[in-house]
């Protein structure tokens, strides 16, 4: 989901229909790990895939995500819905 374009929280929320706990603890650790990193834009933090790093644990895992998940039906219909998702439009 993160491939596609940046992402704040209110928008994972929405997409996933997870709660914002949920949703930003996952985060948090996918961060310390190393897999994603934020940005802040105005009030906004996005957040992305981290493709700068020195692990090369995190680097295999990234290069055969699509491999793993690149046919999974879900994914599918979460990039479908990344597309009519509006941050403006979300109460965060």
């Amino acid at each position: 989901m993160l491939q596609i374009s940046p992402l704040c929280v209110c928008e994972i929320t929405e997409i996933l229909g997870l709660s914002t706990s949920t949703v930003s603890q996952h985060l948090n650790i996918l961060k310390k790990s190393g897999f994603i990193e934020e940005k802040r834009d105005g009030r906004w933090i996005n957040y992305s895939i981290n493709f700068h790093h020195d692990d090369e644990r995190i680097t295999a895992i990234l290069t055969s995500l699509d491999f793993w998940i690149g046919d999974f039906e879900q994914l599918e219909i979460d990039r479908e819905k990344i597309k009519t998702v509006d941050r403006h439009n979300i109460l965060c």
